[in-house]
């Protein structure tokens, strides 16, 4: 029976009496998105956090505006006016891609159906996407028939659901949790020590050994590292490799981080929520060589596959590993259900259905597509690596590997870049120009540029380098 919206004050629900409004309020909102996009002139526009606080704070949430029109014109001042817009050619700072279409259209049902991945009863079909993509992505890293995973919100999600799913197998064997060691590089995401401390295993228990002269794992010190913790009575749980760092987009010699792990008997985890875009390159898959070896890969479709976030994956050899997340309730997924139910492998309950973006991007575009915008900025990466190698007023931390340029102006004493680096940076911020990001390596203070814009070109990155240099120079000018 059809209801009355002016009588009942219903009428923000979508409903099929609904639909008229649901359609002019999207519209509406599209529109505006649009304009906005249309005047978009850089990646930000360098407001200070507290001009950004106080546009904010100063609402009052008790008093609505009744009226989408000026609820959109008061979005636009309290966060679009002031955005990061990934798709500018000058945003080169965190792991941030463009997003595509396709995804985006994907959006629209994801949110407006609102289906909850947590049991086939609220999801029905969505469970069976979600599972299908998890195959297609487990055929694509080289795992069998056995293998099995889970979509997450991110690559921190992820690597903590691994290293949960290692630390159960190494009870379940009989190690006493005071005995367990996770082995790590030393340029391994941070989510491997927050693990650790969410796990149960103290800071202590992450070993971190050190690089080679490619930013890769050392071989020779995880094998040390193992054998100290063997002969100390511990148990090496997992070892945690890298495909693309966060600063180099190093890959860890995989081949031989496996046979190590196999030899001792440590669950391999692969974080490859950067590098995992190369399972679809047309000329870069093979970059990943030996990841099949691993127990279980991270990868974000939100990083290197151009999907909004939130979209990651966990991905294991063996489903049965699952079993140590799984807990069954009466009122929701008990024992005997008839029905899969995609909670029983997950650390989340309530999800959504985000691998609908990654479907609709794969139907619409293929994974080849996807694979050349990987090709795109890596290609990229060395092109512009190649330039500041030759140029005398740069000075380089490495040769790029994936799409991560380390630099910094030449000439700079570690005194100088201590003070003028994040100088520089905010200079670049303020000015709306260009966004860069900051890190440490070695001791020594770097920015860094992370390239995931296939539509930005080397003039697009060498002018950003320049805004950096000229921005160094007027700094030191200034002190001089």
């Amino acid at each position: 029976m059809s209801i009355s919206p002016a009588r009942t004050g219903l009428e923000h629900l979508l409903h099929p009496d609904h639909v008229e409004q649901y359609v002019a309020t999207m519209r509406t909102g599209v529109d505006h998105l649009a304009d906005t996009l249309r005047r978009v002139s850089g990646p930000a526009t360098g407001v200070l956090p507290e001009q950004a606080a106080k546009a904010v704070v100063d609402i009052d949430l008790d008093r609505p505006l009744g009226d989408v029109a000026a609820a959109l014109a008061e979005v636009s001042s309290v966060y679009l006016d002031d955005a990061i817009w990934f798709h500018e050619p000058s945003y080169a700072a965190h792991l941030n891609c463009p997003v595509v279409i396709p995804a985006l259209l994907a959006e629209v049902f994801v949110s407006a159906v609102n289906s909850s991945l947590d049991t086939f009863d609220q999801s029905v079909g969505a469970t069976f996407v979600e599972r299908h993509l998890v195959r297609w992505t487990a055929d694509r890293v080289g795992f069998g028939p056995d293998a099995d995973g889970v979509f997450t919100s991110g690559g921190t999600q992820s690597n903590l659901q691994a290293l949960h799913l290692a630390r159960d197998r190494a009870v379940a064997a009989g190690a006493d949790l005071r005995t367990l060691r996770i082995v790590a590089s030393r340029d391994s995401h941070f989510s491997v020590q927050k693990s650790a401390r969410l796990l149960g295993l103290g800071d202590a228990a992450v070993v971190t050994v050190p690089t080679d002269g490619d930013r890769r794992m050392d071989v020779g010190a995880l094998g040390r590292a193992l054998a100290l913790i063997a002969d100390a009575g511990d148990v090496p749980m997992a070892v945690v490799a890298t495909a693309g760092t966060t600063d180099f987009g190093a890959i860890d010699p995989l081949p031989e981080v496996a046979a190590l792990c196999e030899g001792y008997g440590a669950w391999l985890h692969v974080d490859a929520a950067y590098g995992g875009g190369l399972l679809v390159s047309p000329t870069r898959r093979h970059l990943l060589h030996g990841v099949d070896r691993a127990d279980s890969v991270t990868i974000d479709y939100h990083k290197t596959w151009f999907q909004p976030v939130s979209a990651s994956a966990l991905v294991v050899r063996d489903g049965r590993d699952l079993r140590h997340v799984t807990w069954h309730a009466d009122y929701l997924n008990p024992h005997d259900a008839a029905h899969p139910n995609q909670v029983d492998k997950s650390l989340q309950t309530t999800r959504r259905f985000d691998a609908l973006k990654l479907w609709m991007t794969l139907r619409v575009m293929g994974p080849d597509r996807i694979g050349e915008y990987v090709d795109a900025v890596v290609d990229l990466a060395a092109q512009v690596g190649a330039a500041l190698d030759a140029d005398p007023a740069v000075e380089l931390a490495a040769t790029p590997q994936l799409s991560t340029i380390v630099f910094r102006p030449a000439g700079l004493t570690e005194a100088d870049a201590e003070r003028l680096l994040p100088e520089i940076r905010e200079r670049l911020y303020a000015s709306g120009r260009a966004m860069v990001a900051a890190t440490r390596t070695d001791g020594r203070r770097w920015l860094k540029l992370t390239l995931l814009n296939p539509m930005a070109t080397r003039d697009d990155v060498l002018a950003i380098v320049g805004a950096v240099v000229e921005a160094g120079d007027r700094l030191q000018e200034a002190v001089a």
